[in-house]
């Protein structure tokens, strides 16, 4: 697409976890580009307020600098405002601790290099590439829908709270951060220690003959992602559908052989009874008592407002320079 929409807006988050190491040299690049609205937003009120001026404006392009809660703050708040096909084309400059989706979607490069090809498209317009993703839609009754790219239980929850507590406080970002929680989880599971930052997750689903059966597993992820980060592609299923799903057991058989083929999404040859699912679907459902994450950000699952419901919505249009 080679036109410029007559209205461009910038959401920018100085709190993530690259802009903040960096914040003299983003704000002035930020100063480069008089001609786009741009609106500071660290939370999730003002997220909100920031998504209004957005479409009270009728803005055509939105780029968001920020990480991955970042943007899902914004696409949250935004799914809540106007439906997926009256929304804004969106472009992300990965300016976060994690920046997974902008990484997935294919935004090469370091904020500035982005902010500064963003300018030179102003100046000297030009095709730019756009993809199509799905989002997830989480649901539980009594509670505020939340909207992202990847959902993550067990180890998976257990190592981004911990990575808000200390890790972050050390200043790490990008991949660095990711393979130092990587690297912890791994050693928790490989000296099997027992204490609660360890703990696998209890999850009940109805299964093949309807009954609701529970199962304990190390991890379990729904993602409407190719790629997480270091290019992780722990999913292997062919149906048809939108969102990836897998699902690894507790006491899953020779797990450590089976790393590499998890993460580089070889798994075809895992089976199922040696406690390793993995599949395509458009929704799924988990009765659970335990904290979730969503594309970094802490949530929590209780049984007793039923099941939590996740679905593909969307597709969301983004820009990529």
């Amino acid at each position: 697409m080679d036109l410029i929409p007559a209205r461009i807006g910038l959401i920018y988050n100085p709190l993530g976890g690259w802009f903040r190491k960096h914040t003299a040299r983003m704000q002035s690049l930020l100063a480069t580009l008089p001609e786009i609205r741009q609106i500071q937003a660290t939370d999730q009120i003002e997220f909100e307020r920031a998504v209004t001026v957005v479409v009270e404006a009728k803005i055509g392009w939105l780029i968001v600098v920020g990480g991955d809660g970042t943007l899902q703050g914004v696409m949250s708040c935004l799914f809540e405002c106007l439906p997926p096909d009256r929304w804004p084309e969106i472009t992300i400059v990965p300016a976060g601790t994690t920046n997974m989706t902008a990484l997935d979607l294919g935004m090469n490069g370091q904020a500035e290099q982005i902010l500064s090809r963003i300018r030179q498209h102003l100046q000297r317009p030009g095709d730019m590439k756009q993809v199509r993703r799905p989002v997830l839609r989480i649901e539980q009754t009594g509670m505020r829908n939340v909207y992202g790219m990847m959902l993550g239980l067990g180890l998976i929850a257990r190592g981004v709270k911990f990575s808000r507590s200390q890790i972050k406080q050390l200043g790490m970002t990008g991949n660095i951060f990711t393979v130092v929680i990587v690297l912890r989880s791994l050693i928790g599971m490989f000296l099997g220690r027992p204490q609660a930052e360890w703990a696998p997750v209890r999850v009940a689903q109805i299964d093949e003959t309807g009954v609701l059966s529970e199962k304990v597993y190390l991890f379990a992820l729904i993602s409407a992602l190719e790629k997480l980060l270091l290019g992780i592609r722990p999913y292997w299923g062919q149906e048809p559908a939108p969102l990836h799903a897998t699902f690894i057991g507790q006491h899953s058989r020779r797990f450590w052989r089976a790393i590499w083929p998890l993460i580089a999404g070889r798994g075809h040859h895992l089976q199922k009874e040696d406690g390793y699912t993995s599949y395509n679907t458009a929704s799924i459902e988990l009765w659970l008592d335990d904290e979730y994450i969503v594309d970094g950000e802490l949530y929590y699952a209780s049984s007793r407002n039923g099941p939590l419901k996740i679905t593909a919505d969307g597709p969301i249009l983004f820009r990529i320079l």
